[in-house]
């Protein structure tokens, strides 16, 4: 008589190629991520032609030293709070 073994079933990970569409979800992220530097950035640039200190108005911003990197991190913030 034949023994009956059953395997557990383990959970498979699809495989995703360079071909398969990215979900609306991560375009709508990239979206609002761009919609939120433009508009974070020109804030940043304005402020900074009149030597304003922004990177106090936006959290995460404060110990960066370049323009783009204290916009990035401002715009990491508060797209963090949005989840």
């Amino acid at each position: 008589m034949a023994q009956i073994t059953t395997l557990p079933s383990v959970p498979t990970v699809p495989s995703v190629s360079p071909d398969t569409p990215v979900p609306r979800d991560a375009w709508a992220d990239e979206a609002l991520f761009l919609v939120s530097f433009v508009f974070v950035f020109l804030i940043a640039l304005a402020a900074q032609m009149l030597f304003l200190d922004w990177r106090a108005w936006w959290p995460g911003a404060e110990g960066e030293k370049s323009l783009i990197k204290g916009v990035r991190s401002g715009v990491y913030t508060f797209m963090s709070h949005l989840n």
